[in-house]
């Protein structure tokens, strides 16, 4: 294999993208990162009218976005304004629209990320992909409480388990996660939005600052109001799970009648609310089949956007692996999001890390995907592409489970730590789990030596699954069918993909 061609002129980026892969220049040196560093720590400041103890950097990217910032310590104001100045540097240094990157940062979930990524140059320099001092994104099992019983759950959903985090332990994980530096919170189940504690917790991640978003099988926002009062308390986005066109296919799949008619209304209601939302789909053998028509159902509904899913053969799922897809199922299935992406007026997305790679490959070297929700052909885009690294489990995300352990992602349970005993950013720091899902160097087989495994690096969950090694292969990959070949039978998987 060969490394992909070089990317052509560029368009003139967005400013956002310019600022993430500007800093990475303009703070590649001992200097700048010493100066990051101390711009890191956390003071109390004033943002147009309210008291944030936060770091310096995100206060400095308030006031970069134009807010009013007062009542900081002299020290802080000094490296608020140094970094402010640097910025400017950053975005220029690539074109970018410096508007646009202003606008962005008047979002205080954004800010969190952006200053996790310039604290995390500070302390680790450049790395690729990059190393950060706390996720992006937590997506954390809310509860094992569920109404629904499908039949590929990861978390083989029920009933709430007896060591569940109590409100007040939930509350204090929210201030873990808060001063951890975290810029969003996923909240997933089982059925989070039906547990009693679902809106204070809301409330209280949104009024720190931290984008709150909910997986869920829309049940209880088939009821509007319900929906409404949830985004008066803070939630930003709403992902409810359709896996098929047919509501007979998906609710066999789900285990309750009449389910799918209440995620449609779900993500009607969302749409008409004006809250973003997507479409999740967990592609299996079931529906694979059937993707152009759960677009078509999605663009009816008037989604922004489709997340396809990848099949991990864990929890329930590892009862019933005959789901999954074979390799080239796979490649054939990211090659239709890629195709259906340049189509249609919808955002479609995979969580198969293969879709950098795929999306690569089809545009000779154009376009690439450095996140599971984007497309695009700037080089800033690649950039962000080897910056972010595809699978991001212990890299750039965390699962928390419903008792507080903390592991690398929920296709992932191993844990690694536990909220209750340790501080979360302590253990995202040191667990020696995460550290290896960090050096892609340390990846076994065809994974480890790929030309790509920058841009992807293969899902770790699903080597686990396989191989009970999150290092090991990938065995969903084209380029590992030797392995899926190896491990398919034992977990009885159809092995080749059906002719015709």
């Amino acid at each position: 294999m060969v490394e992909p061609p070089q990317l052509p002129e560029p368009e003139r980026p967005g400013g956002l993208g310019s600022l993430l892969a500007g800093v990475r220049v303009v703070f590649n040196n001992p200097l700048t990162r010493a100066y990051l560093r101390a711009a890191s720590r956390r003071v109390a400041c004033v943002e147009d009218g309210r008291e944030w103890d936060a770091q310096v950097v995100f206060h400095a990217l308030a006031a970069f976005a134009g807010a009013r910032v007062s009542g900081c310590p002299v020290t802080a104001r000094f490296l608020g304004w140094m970094l402010r100045a640097t910025l400017n540097v950053a975005v220029r240094l690539l074109g970018g629209d410096m508007e646009e990157a202003r606008r962005a940062l008047r979002d205080p979930a954004i800010r969190r990320g952006i200053a996790l990524v310039l604290e995390g140059l500070g302390r680790y320099g450049v790395t690729v992909p990059q190393k950060l001092p706390a996720p992006f994104l937590v997506v954390w099992n809310f509860t094992n409480m569920c109404n629904l019983r499908c039949i590929h759950c990861y978390q083989r959903a029920s009933r709430p388990t007896p060591d569940e985090l109590t409100l007040e332990e939930k509350l204090d994980l929210v201030r873990q996660l808060d001063e951890a530096g975290v810029a969003a919170v996923a909240l997933s189940g089982g059925e989070p939005t039906i547990h009693p504690h679902f809106y204070r917790i809301v409330e209280e991640l949104a009024r720190r600052g931290i984008y709150v978003a909910v997986a869920t099988n829309g049940t209880a926002f088939a009821d509007k109001a319900r929906l409404e009062r949830a985004v008066r308390a803070g939630l930003r986005y709403v992902e409810v799970s359709v896996d098929s066109a047919d509501p007979k296919v998906h609710d066999r799949f789900r285990g309750v009648p009449g389910a799918w008619e209440k995620a449609v209304q779900a993500l009607r209601n969302a749409v008409e609310l004006g809250v973003s939302n997507g479409l999740a789909v967990t592609v299996t053998k079931m529906n694979v089949h059937e993707i152009p028509a759960i677009l078509d159902l999605a663009e009816e509904i008037g989604v922004d956007r489709v997340v396809l899913f990848n099949f991990v053969p864990v929890g329930r799922g590892s009862e019933n692996a005959w789901l999954d897809l074979t390799p080239e199922e796979r490649e054939e299935l990211l090659r239709t999001v890629y195709r259906e992406m340049r189509r249609r007026r919808l955002e479609i997305a995979s969580t198969a890390p293969q879709y950098g790679r795929v999306a690569l490959q089809l545009s000779r070297g154009r376009e690439v995907a450095p996140t599971h929700f984007y497309v695009g052909h700037h080089r800033v885009v690649k950039a962000l592409a080897e910056f972010i690294g595809g699978c991001g489990a212990g890299r750039i995300y965390a699962a928390i489970q419903p008792n507080g352990d903390v592991a690398p992602c929920v296709f992932l349970p191993i844990k690694v730590g536990s909220v209750r005993e340790r501080e979360f950013r302590e253990i995202w720091e040191t667990a020696p789990l995460f550290q290896k899902l960090r050096d892609r160097s340390l990846l076994r087989g065809y994974c480890g030596r790929c030309p790509y495994r920058n841009i992807c690096g293969g899902c770790r969950a699903r080597a686990y699954a396989y191989f009970g090694d999150p290092l090991a292969p990938d065995p969903g990959c084209i380029y590992n069918k030797a392995d899926w070949e190896r491990v398919a039978s034992r977990h009885h998987v159809r092995v080749r993909a059906p002719r015709g």
